[in-house]
């Protein structure tokens, strides 16, 4: 059988299917009988044994791959077998009559409360670790068997309802062969962490958790969007070849990423990346790249049950500073909210996210948390060329709100004699049509701006981008998206401030040249994209591609605009 969804990520994979669903468990308070006691230990043993076994062959597993992941689960054996855990589970058991379940969840929750008080740093963040090992130990009690990202068995292609950034941020991409969920879109997080992982996915794909089973074999074509069951030894040899095609192609791609971004008639364009964290894999981008258009910030605050720390927040910001030398680092603030969630952090539950309490506005609800990164920013400036960005700034009352907020930083920073570099640039993000259309005017007290086009597409065009039920009407090639972009170019051109793009339409050929033929000079976009916005950039000339904008912002629909621009950029892509 045949099954459609979005095609977000290209690539070709034949794997197993592994259903990933985290588990949530519900408890209630449950008690034994006087004389069942004894049992009850009896199962708590049993219990802690079946976890113990399970620790040790995860850490086993990732001793020879991943010696620092495989720390962690040292670290959790021991909290299994801690004494004062293990006594006061026994005494909950022997002396209040709890289930062996209501007492590991009581007792952890006990010393998580404790352990979260702690003015070390170092003991605060056992919390997670904590938790962690309290989940597994409800989980074995329930029987439910693992379903962990960060240590999978073998090669697998993951379907699930959705992934959260805080599912992906210790996904072994080694062992992930394609990503396929009900729900999501080109522009949604799980396409962003699968371009970047170059992982190939297909989103969208309704009621995948029943339609697919667990080990069930099947082949993804993300290419084409289709994802296809019961293949037979025809079909399997057809894509094993299709596989091979993809990967030769994508490696002759693959020469463009060390090449100079200019022009066939001498214009230079910046080329920078996208990044959510520091990792190692990430920071690779600093060799071929003109610097961070975009740090997504709010990935550091993911799939962990505390805050971080200002001082966490200093060493991470200066390891990319570090890699990155004189070109700059566009840090943008916390851009929680949407479709994106904090464990350590909790947000309202509303109607509608994406018009709710995020971003900028988000920051302004908790100031302590908005400083603490702002401090954070400028304390690790002094290593590198930071900028600052406010993500969905929609008026000049919000930015100049936000400006403010940073001068109280200063100001502190000169109080404490705490160092700064004094040339942080102050820009926005645009991403809300209020602020495009009066670009001029944000263009007179911003020191730069980037145009966020996942967001702006989303509100221009009045649809949820993470609702594959009106996907067709999420236009990035609408017309008036590009004259709406074209506003802001010549806005911040006209008053001699620098212009960027780092969302997808970036990193897309046939959008990114058509953003060049309006003016912008900076492109931004996921590492996987750099190859092919460099050949496309080194395959044309600016008067070529000021003629194929000038034709797009006339034409009618979204439809033509994409026919038009596949046809005039067959060449070249």
């Amino acid at each position: 059988m045949t099954f459609t969804g979005n095609p977000v990520s290209p690539g070709i994979a034949t794997g197993p299917v592994f259903l990933y669903t985290p588990f949530k468990p519900q408890l209630e308070e449950t008690l034994i009988p006087s004389d069942a006691v004894e049992e009850n230990i009896k199962k708590y043993e049993d219990l802690r044994e079946k976890a113990r076994l399970e620790l040790e062959a995860i850490h086993d597993k990732l001793e020879q791959d991943d010696p620092e992941k495989a720390k962690i689960f040292a670290a959790h054996k021991d909290i299994l077998f801690d004494d004062a855990m293990d006594e006061e589970i026994r005494d909950a058991i022997n002396y209040d009559y709890f289930s062996p379940e209501w007492a590991i969840q009581t007792t952890y929750e006990k010393f998580i409360r404790i352990l979260s008080k702690a003015k070390d740093e170092i003991i605060r963040e056992r919390v997670a670790d904590l938790r962690d090992v309290r989940s597994r130990l409800i989980r074995i009690w329930f029987e439910v068997p693992e379903k962990n990202l960060s240590a999978l068995e073998k090669p697998v292609v993951v379907v699930a309802h959705d992934l959260f950034p805080s599912d992906t941020a210790t996904l072994d991409r080694s062992k992930v062969l394609a990503i396929v969920t009900e729900i999501g879109g080109p522009t949604s997080h799980s396409a962003i962490i699968a371009r970047s992982y170059e992982i190939p996915a297909v989103l969208g794909l309704s009621d995948a958790m029943t339609l697919f089973a667990d080990d069930q074999v099947v082949i993804v074509d993300a290419c084409e969007g289709k994802v296809f069951t019961e293949a037979d030894d025809a079909l399997l040899a057809e894509y094993a070849q299709k596989r091979e095609e993809y990967l030769v192609k994508a490696a002759d791609l693959k020469k463009f990423r060390d090449v100079e971004p200019i022009t066939k008639d001498g214009v230079r364009i910046k080329v920078e990346q996208n990044i959510g964290s520091a990792d190692a894999m990430e920071l690779e981008g600093a060799t071929c790249t003109d610097g961070v258009g975009l740090f997504r910030t709010e990935f550091i605050y993911m799939g962990r049950e505390q805050l971080p720390t200002e001082d966490e927040q200093v060493e991470i910001y200066k390891k990319v500073l570090n890699a990155f030398g004189e070109r700059p680092m566009i840090l943008r603030t916390m851009d929680i909210g949407g479709d994106k969630v904090l464990d350590c952090m909790e947000l309202p539950k509303e109607e509608n996210p994406f018009l709710g309490l995020r971003a900028l506005r988000l920051s302004f609800a908790h100031p302590e948390i908005f400083k603490t990164q702002l401090r954070a920013a400028f304390r690790a400036s002094v290593v590198g060329n930071l900028w600052i960005m406010f993500p969905m700034v929609g008026s000049m009352d919000d930015f100049r709100r936000a400006k403010a907020v940073v001068e109280e930083v200063k100001k502190e920073l000169d109080e404490a004699g705490l160092p700064y570099s004094k040339d942080v640039k102050i820009g926005v993000m645009i991403e809300v049509p209020t602020l495009a259309v009066i670009a001029d005017l944000i263009a007179k007290e911003a020191d730069f701006c980037s145009v966020g086009t996942n967001d702006l597409t989303q509100y221009s065009t009045a649809v949820d981008r993470m609702n594959p039920s009106v996907s067709g009407y999420y236009q990035t090639f609408h017309p008036a998206m590009f004259r709406l972009i074209g506003h802001v170019i010549r806005s911040f051109d006209a008053e001699g401030k620098s212009s960027g793009v780092c969302g997808e339409m970036g990193g897309n050929p046939l959008t990114a040249a058509v953003l060049m033929g309006l003016g912008m000079r900076t492109l931004s976009m996921g590492i996987a994209s750099v190859p092919s916005i460099k050949k496309l950039i080194t395959n044309v000339t600016i008067p070529e591609l000021e003629k194929l904008a000038a034709t797009v912002v006339n034409l009618n629909t979204a439809a033509e605009v994409e026919e038009y621009l596949k046809k005039e950029l067959a060449h070249v892509l």
